[in-house]
């Protein structure tokens, strides 16, 4: 373990005004957002439309910090075969990679998962490192219903995050540490509080009985927002003060970051909630890592064709300035429009 670098890679993650993007989608995820827009997923449309956001070179060089790769991914080559990790690297950002496996069924927990993909983990950081990363992720995704998250689901999932951390910290790549608790169900914003400070709890616990470096590791959680399903809304200054509230709570002032993920909110939702959180004095360098808070934009602007990339870079470019202004709490709604 090189705690230098750990602390070096941790701390370009949460670059003060930049942020991760998470382009890690599985390949069954990217055909569904492919689907919607009558683009073909294969090897080749995959690579075009992740390239020509790592070639987006206002929005890689000045708001983003780090991109999350899938195992393909970090193995392609752009059309002219450079490696995208080099592309990554060239523009300042840190490669990274998603390593777990997925969700599986909690056995006699109905309702409940764990995620899978602590087999061969070590053998497979040892590959990652040589191609290029320097960090990695790993999402438990804890539901909210009735009768739960049970302890058992959510001791089994932090478990697993921490035993990846130690994996991770072993070969020198720093730990995004995930636990998702879902914004889909039909609770208030008060049950996501008391679920997500169950979770943290138990999840910094499990970090420091696997003696994990906390100051080389970033922290991936959700907002405290009221679930989709509920019918309530809460406003960027309600949760704010409560997310705030709650780390202050449950997360030590070892951890160098905090990096939102988007949880399904929509793009402006995204970025005026994370901007609500940074008008607040915290301990950490605050920021986003967001996938479809980032991507839908550009997307829906490229559409499988190269005629459109000028465009659709500019989609995503505009998005990532918008979450690099709000990642300082400068961002201001009437800029959207810009």
């Amino acid at each position: 373990m090189d705690k230098d670098l750990l602390v070096k890679t941790a701390k370009g993650m949460v670059a003060r005004g930049k942020g991760i993007l998470a382009a890690d989608e599985s390949s069954g995820t990217i055909k569904r957002r492919f689907d919607a827009i009558n683009v073909e997923s294969n090897a080749d449309t995959r690579r075009d439309y992740r390239e020509f956001m790592f070639r987006s070179k206002d929005a890689m060089k000045k708001h983003i910090s780090g991109v999350i790769l899938y195992d393909e991914t970090i193995r392609q080559k752009a059309k002219d075969g450079t490696p995208l990790v080099k592309l990554i690297q060239q523009s300042g950002s840190i490669p990274g990679i998603k390593v777990d496996a997925g969700v599986k069924p909690l056995q006699n927990y109905p309702g409940e998962v764990y995620t899978e993909g602590l087999d061969g983990l070590d053998k497979r950081m040892e590959e990652y490192f040589a191609l290029g990363a320097r960090f990695a992720k790993w999402r438990a995704v804890i539901d909210i219903g009735a009768g739960f998250p049970t302890t058992a689901c959510i001791r089994a999932n932090n478990q697993a995050l921490a035993r990846y951390a130690a994996i991770c910290q072993e070969h020198s790549i720093v730990p995004i540490v995930e636990p998702e608790v879902l914004m889909d169900g039909d609770h208030n914003i008060e049950r996501c509080y008391e679920v997500t400070e169950a979770v943290l709890k138990s999840l910094y616990a499990e970090l420091f009985d696997a003696r994990v470096f906390l100051e080389g590791t970033i922290l991936k959680p959700n907002m405290v927002v009221p679930g989709k399903k509920s019918g309530k809304k809460a406003t960027p200054e309600q949760i704010a003060e409560m997310t705030v509230k709650l780390f202050r709570q449950t997360v030590p002032v070892a951890v160098p970051g905090i990096a939102f993920l988007s949880g399904g909110q929509g793009d402006v939702e995204a970025t005026a909630n994370l901007n609500a959180i940074n008008k607040h004095d915290m301990p950490w360098t605050v920021t986003f890592s967001y996938g479809r808070a980032l991507q839908a934009a550009p997307q829906k602007a490229w559409s499988g064709k190269a005629g459109n990339i000028p465009t659709a870079q500019a989609a995503f470019t505009h998005r990532a300035r918008m979450n690099g202004l709000a990642a300082r709490g400068d961002w201001k709604k009437e800029l959207e429009k810009m």
